[in-house]
């Protein structure tokens, strides 16, 4: 989505969530629990959403953690689609995750990962299955190339030591 500068100062500094800390305040929201989705997505798998919808809604979570970035990763020719098929699958299963036994530790944690995220700028990684976080280790582009290079090498010797 296109920003004014204004707007994308906002967003950089957090600013944007100025209304979700007032629902905070008011009592229709947590600081901690999944993020409210749009309705339109809700309806699409409402089966899932009864039980992230039975816990209170909240600024940060887990799977605002694993997907911080998610503007950046989503298909910009087709982001509706994308998001649906590609992001959307993968913090339903987040965000049920979490719906099945938040607890104070695990509030305590996210919060303390959101700092890192919000403060440091660190992406942090979010595991599907356990919940777990931890800092993003992901090689940057120039070694990403690097690698798959020497994984293209190595796989053309493997096959020129077997006469393939």
């Amino acid at each position: 989505p296109r920003l004014t500068r204004i707007g994308a100062l906002l967003v950089r500094s957090r600013l944007d969530e100025l209304p979700q800390l007032w629902d905070v305040l008011r009592g229709r929201m947590s600081i901690v629990g999944p993020r409210p989705e749009d309705p339109a997505f809700v309806a699409l798998h409402r089966a899932d959403y009864e039980r992230i919808l039975s816990v209170r809604p909240g600024m940060t979570g887990l799977a605002q953690l694993a997907y911080a970035e998610e503007s950046r990763i989503v298909d910009a020719d087709n982001p509706i689609d994308d998001y649906v098929a590609r992001i959307m699958p993968q913090k339903l299963l987040i965000d049920k995750m979490y719906a099945g036994g938040p607890t104070l530790g695990l509030d305590l944690s996210i919060l303390r990962w959101t700092l890192v995220t919000v403060l440091l700028r660190r992406p942090v990684a979010v595991s599907r299955s356990t919940g777990q976080m931890s800092v993003r280790r992901r090689p940057s582009p120039s070694q990403a190339v690097a690698i798959a290079s020497s994984q293209a090498i190595e796989a053309a010797r493997a096959r020129d030591a077997t006469g393939d």
